[in-house]
């Protein structure tokens, strides 16, 4: 069984016997993050006590008489199967000042209550509630090292919120930590109450098995990874599992060694952007910043670009969605419907499986992180998916052609005063050709446009 102490680098094995399933005890922790003051947040701090300065003039009566809102996100609905979900509680706990302090842990074991071991679905729901005032916060969690989720916290209300978030989690079969950072004082009140639950839904043979056909015979590979590897920061910290990206030099990884065994390899690929560049697609360009005087204002350009790499060559490259947290912008315009990807941040795949063939030597090989333009801060870290050939010790593999554009960017601005319109043009191609098949990394190109006044 895994103690308060075990390393969130324990590599994790799917397991093929139902009965290995009772007795498997891994690491969950849970880190709720809290959203550091920028010259940004001080003007949201600024809206959350006006708005909660209002609502504090309502009488108790009438705050004690009103239901709390449901908060949540349009999303696309996941699809179930028909079948009786088994259902698993494993975490419990009250988020109240824990910012600076270790993730909440708790010892996670695979269901033995189930009549069937054979699941298709399986889904993390993780529900909470709140009263009071608080900021947004940045939340995720994790099994072992490796991420499950990262979220963001709905702002709460005097009356009272509930949200709900479910993630289909199949993906990480083999495996099933969460940190919360929040901060509580006589101002900040909010105290999330957190329940997370996992519901496993037995495979409905006939729907499944021609669900699984059809997915094998498109992908060419079995429906979910045999052995998952956290690329993320150790254990024993005071702060979730993720890297820290500081600025546009700043470079984080990890070093790693795969079985000789594999034959697909998957790097998924979680993060997010906070203080100074939590809206860096807003950004201005820094000679606009410098006419103007403004020392308060973030800026290094509107454009961003993750970067990874496998022992220093770049293997892919990230353009991460926009998300706007729930206190982002203005708060008023996520009550009650959240921003897309707010509840559930996106995570990103790699498929990096044409560098097997520079991996399977038994040795040592680094992976790292770098954002491009970037400012103070990225949270990032990611999961290896990898797929085993159970009938052989050894798989070979031989990386033929990789071709590499350097990123093609280029900025113009028009500007007069604090009065001006800024382009931005970027482009990116990463291919790479291993022995049996062509895979294309990535093609990118976009435009963008920003005009301020």
């Amino acid at each position: 069984m895994s103690t308060l102490h075990a390393n969130a680098q324990h590599t994790l094995r799917r397991k093929s016997q139902p009965a290995s399933m009772a007795s498997t005890f891994h690491l969950l922790f849970l880190f709720l993050r809290l959203l550091p003051l920028s010259a940004t947040a001080n003007l949201h701090k600024s809206k959350i006590l006006l708005i909660s300065s209002l609502l504090s003039s309502t009488t108790t009566s009438h705050l004690n008489d009103t239901p709390p809102t449901t908060y949540f996100e349009v999303t696309k609905p996941i699809r179930l199967p028909k079948t009786q979900p088994c259902v698993h509680p494993i975490l419990h706990h009250d988020f109240g000042y824990t910012y600076g302090k270790p993730p909440v842990l708790a010892n996670y074991t695979p269901p033995c209550h189930c009549p069937s071991h054979d699941f298709s679905k399986i889904v993390l729901e993780w529900n909470a509630t709140c009263k009071g005032r608080q900021f947004d916060r940045i939340f995720g969690i994790w099994i072992d090292g490796v991420e499950l989720l990262r979220s963001c916290t709905a702002e709460p209300r005097a009356t009272g919120i509930v949200w709900s978030v479910k993630n289909d989690i199949t993906r990480y079969y083999s495996l099933l930590a969460v940190y919360l950072g929040n901060f509580v004082d006589r101002t900040y009140t909010g105290v999330y109450h957190v329940d997370i639950i996992v519901y496993y839904y037995p495979a409905e043979k006939k729907f499944n098995d021609f669900e699984s056909n059809l997915e094998n015979l498109a992908s060419g590979y079995g429906s979910w990874a045999d052995l998952i590897l956290p690329i993320s920061r150790n254990f024993r910290l005071n702060d979730g599992l993720w890297f820290e990206i500081e600025n546009s030099t700043d470079t984080e990884g990890k070093e790693i060694k795969i079985p000789q065994n594999v034959f697909r390899a998957v790097l998924e690929v979680y993060v997010s952007f906070h203080e100074s560049d939590e809206f860096w697609y807003g950004n201005p360009p820094n000679d606009y910043l410098l006419a103007n005087n403004l020392t308060d204002t973030a800026g290094n350009e509107p454009f961003r670009e993750l970067v990874v790499t496998l022992d220093g060559n770049v293997i892919g490259a990230i353009w991460s969605f926009t998300v706007v947290y729930t206190g982002g912008i203005g708060t008023l315009l996520w009550r009650p419907i959240s921003g897309i990807g707010s509840f559930d941040l996106p995570s990103y795949d790699i498929e990096i499986t044409p560098f097997l063939g520079n991996m399977l030597d038994g040795k040592t090989h680094t992976l790292q992180f770098h954002v491009t333009n970037a400012l103070n801060v990225w949270y990032i870290d990611a999961n290896l998916h990898l797929w085993l050939d159970g009938k052989n010790t050894y798989t070979e593999g031989k990386l033929l052609q990789h071709l590499v554009i350097p990123l093609g960017i280029s900025y113009s601005s028009d500007f007069k005063g604090l009065n001006g319109t800024f382009l931005t043009k970027a482009n990116r191609s990463i291919s790479s050709t291993e022995a049996q098949d062509p895979v294309l990394v990535l093609g990118l190109a976009a435009d963008g446009y920003l005009h301020l006044s």
